[in-house]
């Protein structure tokens, strides 16, 4: 996927952005800041069946996909523990995000999706780490396997 010159950058903010939120969230659960656990104030109790390890995959995915380390293999557990999320906890209540309160796990599923789809781009820990001559900005994360062999 080819675009503007600013293509890199905007994927690399888009990326780091959607990560921190999501750590957020995990960091928020899992310690009890930033209004706590859903707004409890308090921290999810520790091994809590799923609240707290929802935390940690949110707080662990976050963070490895906002400075693009495995970002694929986080990203793609990311998208699937909120489509998890949306149709055990949320769809239940109504079919519609708007209507059942799954408006976040919705878009976090599809963006993590998009991150796991398209990779971390050159801007992060794994572009780093692979030679810059074999990659192709916003080229398919499947497609740098395959020419990385």
């Amino acid at each position: 996927m080819r675009g503007s010159r600013f293509t890199e950058a905007v994927w690399a903010l888009f990326r780091v952005v959607i990560g921190l939120l999501f750590a957020l969230h995990g960091a928020s659960t899992v310690f009890g800041v930033f209004g706590g656990n859903r707004g409890s104030g308090h921290a999810a109790p520790m091994g809590s069946w799923p609240g707290w390890y929802a935390g940690v995959i949110e707080l662990v995915c976050g963070l490895l996909v906002l400075i693009g380390l495995l970002t694929v293999p986080a990203a793609i557990l990311a998208s699937g523990s909120m489509a998890y999320a949306y149709f055990t906890v949320h769809q239940p209540h109504g079919l519609l995000p708007l209507e059942n309160g799954g408006d976040a796990p919705a878009l976090f599923c599809w963006a993590f999706l998009a991150i796991a789809v398209v990779g971390a781009g050159p801007w992060s820990v794994d572009g780093m780490r692979r030679p810059r001559a074999r990659t192709t900005p916003m080229e398919p994360a499947d497609a740098r396997a395959s020419t990385a062999s």
